[in-house]
């Protein structure tokens, strides 16, 4: 039996963009597969008043039980409001790949979808977005869609090469769409292991440092569509301090590098009112649980290792709110 949004106590995105727009910051769009993620979810986000989205992905989906998902969505408004925070709370498909998907999660209460059409020709990328914003704006849901392709990895997505959006493009596609928000590719990329050493350089500690963002693309975009929603995936810093723990307690992560926080910080001063993060909370949580094997190795309770995974991820969430995108306090 379908079921709408707003009877779950969610919304859509169009009023969060319109805000963070006008405030100039980005609303945080956390992806969660599991119990322990989506409650550090509303707890950060409730701790720092920030507005938030709760992302699904298509591998989330078939990991988690889609019907299991849906109610584990509810629950987290109603555990929300009954500890005080009223910040709005959508939820979202992340990198949709097909209308039927779209379809699925509508009717199951998301109030917004993403229909990536990135990987098809210019012209079956607008026929399908078009088809799937006319579909989801009879339930007034919101749809985001992409132009550029992000290299890496994540669940079901997967691309060797990052294809930069073409500015000359995105007014024709928003305006034969009908699509709400608009995830472009100026040089983020998807997964832990975004960028190869070769295209980095090194600073005085040796770290390596990721090549900058194109911000003359986004600014050309801003120009063609002002005033629109522009959304930013493959935004993890891949934070260095969890990557060490990771390593110091068996990981194998030396070439992971993320993009840097100042440079999201800006991006968020900008019409990108959306920044997905996804692996920094993966990242996160596989530190906290490999050194507590490592110093506790006769731990089994679960509850020991993932509570404090959960409580640590707490803390990047609302470090990322209040330092990063700027949303703390805006919910």
């Amino acid at each position: 039996m379908a079921v709408n949004y707003k009877d779950l106590g969610l919304v859509n995105t169009k009023e969060m963009f319109k805000k963070a727009m006008e405030g100039k910051y980005a609303v945080p769009a956390y992806n969660f597969n599991n119990m322990e993620q989506i409650q550090s979810i509303i707890t950060a986000c409730g701790k720092s008043n920030s507005p938030v989205i709760m992302q699904v992905s298509s591998g989330a989906r078939k990991y988690a039980n889609s019907t299991l998902l849906r109610y584990m969505a509810e629950g987290a408004v109603k555990m929300a409001r009954e500890q005080g925070f009223n910040m709005p709370i959508a939820l979202h498909l992340d990198h949709g790949d097909t209308f039927e998907l779209c379809v699925q999660c509508i009717e199951s209460g998301f109030s917004s979808v993403m229909i990536d059409g990135s990987h098809h020709s210019y012209e079956k990328n607008v026929e399908l977005t078009s088809k799937v914003v006319e579909y989801a704006h009879k339930y007034d849901v919101t749809v985001e869609g992409e132009l550029g392709i992000l290299a890496g990895v994540e669940d079901d997505v997967v691309a060797e090469k990052s294809t930069y959006t073409k500015p000359e493009e995105v007014e024709d596609f928003v305006k034969k769409t009908g699509v709400d928000s608009l995830a472009i590719s100026i040089g983020t990329s998807h997964g832990a292991f975004k960028f190869k050493p070769e295209q980095c350089t090194k600073n005085a500690e040796g770290v390596f440092v990721p090549p900058p963002l194109k911000f003359d693309i986004l600014e050309e975009i801003e120009k063609r569509i002002p005033g629109f929603p522009i959304v930013l995936h493959g935004a993890s810093s891949v934070v260095p301090e969890y990557v060490k723990i990771i390593e110091e307690n068996g990981g194998a992560l030396k070439a992971a590098v993320g993009i840097p926080a100042e440079q999201l910080r800006r991006a968020a001063k900008s019409a990108v009112c959306k920044i997905n993060i996804d692996s920094d909370g993966r990242l996160v949580l596989t530190a906290i649980i490999r050194k507590i094997f490592k110093d506790s190795p006769a731990e089994f309770d679960p509850r020991k290792y993932l509570g404090p995974a959960r409580d640590e991820l707490v803390k990047m969430m609302i470090d990322k709110n209040e330092n990063v995108l700027g949303s703390a306090g805006k919910g």
